[in-house]
Formats: structure tokens, sequence, C-alpha cells
């Protein structure tokens, strides 16, 4: 159990990196990672899933992480997204992904990864359990056709990034209520899931000029905090007490089912603002806290570069271009350098030298 939280915690703070690239110092997100673990994340998570935490005592349901892990990683990472700034022009203009095969790759093993991040929450094989997973795969295959049909609709054609997002925020969707809904009513929140967060993305994102300034690269805030939020309400609304009481263990888990409903969703409603006013008002203490320590944001002179090539690597090399290859030593030569010529060593074991 303690791995499986220690996890959650981890692949939090990759969501936010998301929000976040090609523009962070490197010293000031290894600051920033241990900060925002300690003084916000874990406020959140206790408050929520700790049955001594306020959240949990009211009755929230949070699943598998809605709220603890995407809303506030799509809260924080927007949020240091504003304090950091924005990427270049020339990167924001012409941002086209590198490699649509690798992205379905990925895109496939996250949907697989998700069975366990759902139907291990409860850390027991259970009836519970399956339901999770199988309310996974069918609110997510749901979104992912409302997205791509929403494509077509209203730009001709589908596309593999679509698909994607709409497999995106249908696993985030389902998460706060994975295990605790009937099946038709995790259809429902696919087609919500693949339809709401696209709104906000296409059309609400182009209309609002902070949303527009703010650089969020990977659309966190759409994918993971609309998305997470979404789910939570929803959770409010189609949550079985009987559910409820297998895997929270409370025998009297909202016996009065018609009163229960309201209740629930103003408790869901609660969490959502918690949740959002903590993870701005921590993420950006801590990112003045850091200014003052190192720079948030590469100097200009490193951007143009890229950030890569300032850790004396490169992401997406090459091989072309006038430069030349010498096998033996796995390494390229520019057409105007001079390819050293190796030699034998006159030790033992026939050692090659470079000239």
């Amino acid at each position: 159990m303690v791995y499986f939280q220690f996890v959650f915690a981890a692949i939090t703070l990759i969501l936010i990196a998301g929000a976040l690239l090609g523009r962070m110092n490197f010293h000031a997100w290894m600051i920033f990672v241990p900060l925002w673990l300690t003084f916000s994340y874990t406020i959140t998570a206790y408050s929520i899933w700790c049955p001594t935490g306020w959240l949990y005592k009211k009755g929230i349901i949070d699943y598998s992480g809605g709220y603890v892990i995407h809303l506030s990683s799509g809260v924080a990472g927007f949020t240091a997204a504003f304090w950091v700034g924005p990427r270049t022009n020339k990167d924001r203009e012409r941002f086209p992904p590198n490699n649509i095969l690798l992205m379905l790759a990925g895109a496939g093993l996250l949907w697989m990864g998700w069975t366990g991040f759902n139907g291990g929450d409860p850390y027991t094989v259970s009836v519970d359990a399956s339901l999770a997973v199988l309310n996974t795969h069918v609110c997510t295959a749901t979104s992912l056709l409302v997205w791509l049909l929403l494509d077509i609709i209203f730009f001709g054609k589908p596309s593999v990034i679509g698909a994607i997002q709409g497999m995106i925020t249908g696993l985030v969707c389902i998460t706060p209520a994975a295990g605790v809904v009937q099946g038709w009513a995790a259809i429902i929140m696919g087609m919500l899931s693949g339809s709401i967060p696209w709104y906000t993305m296409m059309v609400l994102h182009k209309k609002i000029s902070f949303l527009k300034h703010v650089d969020d690269t990977m659309a966190i805030f759409h994918t993971h905090a609309i998305a997470g939020s979404l789910g939570g309400i929803l959770t409010g609304i189609f949550a079985e007490p009987k559910l409820c009481r297998i895997f929270y263990l409370v025998p009297d888990f909202h016996n009065n089912r018609a009163g229960a409903g309201f209740k629930q969703l103003g408790v869901q409603l609660l969490g959502i603002l918690f949740v959002v006013f903590t993870n701005v008002i921590m993420t950006s203490i801590i990112c003045v806290v850091i200014k003052f320590v190192v720079p948030l944001r590469l100097s200009e002179e490193q951007l143009s570069t890229g950030d890569d090539a300032i850790h004396g690597e490169e992401a997406y090399a090459l091989w072309g271009d006038g430069e030349k290859y010498q096998s033996r030593h796995n390494s390229f030569y520019t057409a105007d350098q001079e390819i050293p010529q190796s030699t034998k060593s006159a030790g033992a074991g026939g050692q090659v030298e470079m000239a």
C-alpha cells in the first residue's frame, strides 16, 4: 500500500511537468518537487483519503484520485505555468507531435496501466475492484468515441491526438467514481468527459484571454483539472450507496438515498473548491520562494538553444545533414571535422586508441 501511494504521488508531479515543458529551470524543478509534495499534495491527500481528514469525515468520494491526483495536478500545473511564463513564440506557434506512432504506443500503455491504477485501489481482489476495471474501460472508450465524433463534426476529420485526448479525459473522469457507480453511469460519464473538456479546450480556451496567456504546454488544465472536477461532480450524482458501503466499509453510508444525493453533491463541490484553493495558494507560494533562490525560468539564450541542449544532449538526433558516422565508436562527425584515425596500442588486449 505504501508503494502504491508513492506511485500516486510521483505520477501527480509528472502531470504537473507536462504543463511546464520546455522552459522551467532544472534546478528550480528539483526544488519544486519536494516542496510541492510536502506542502500541497500531502494536505489534499490527507484531507480526502485519511480517515481522520476533514473531507473524509464529511463523506467525500474520491475512489482513486480524481481530486487528489488529477484535479491537483491540473490546477497546480496551470498555476506554476503562470509563474514560470510561456515558451518562446516560435515554440508556441509550431509545436507538432514528434512521433505519432510513439504517441499511440504511450497511450496504449497508459490505458492498460489505468487498469491497475483504478482496479488496484481496493488493495484486494473483489467485486469492487472488478467493477472499477470494467467502468474504467467503458467510460474511456465512450469518451474517446465522443471526442472523435466532435472532431469529425466541427473539423471534418478525426485525429490521433484527438483520440488520445478523449481517452485521457475519460480515464480521468471515471477515476473518482470507478468502483462506486454502475455501468450505465460510466457510459454517461464517458459521453460528458468526451464533450465538456473538448468544449473548454477547443472553444473556451480560444475565447478567454487569461487561458490563452498561460502556456499550459500539454493542456493539463483541460484534460485533468476539468475532467477531474467533472468526474467528482458526477460521482456525487451517480454513486451507489451499496457500492460505497462495500468500498468504504461503512455500514450506514447514505442509507437515505434521496436526501443523500444532494448532500453528496454538495460535499463533492466543497472538495473541488478546497483542492483548487489549496493548490493555487501553495503552488504560488512555492514558486515565489524558489524565485528568491534560483531563476524559475531558463534564460532567453537557453530557450533558443533548447532545454535538452543545455544538458549536453540532443533529444531528436538525426543522422544526415553532412554528418559522417564512425560506427566503431558510435559517434558523429560533421563534414568539416576530421575523423580521428584509430591505431592499435602496443599494450596487451589490443585496445584501440585515438590518434
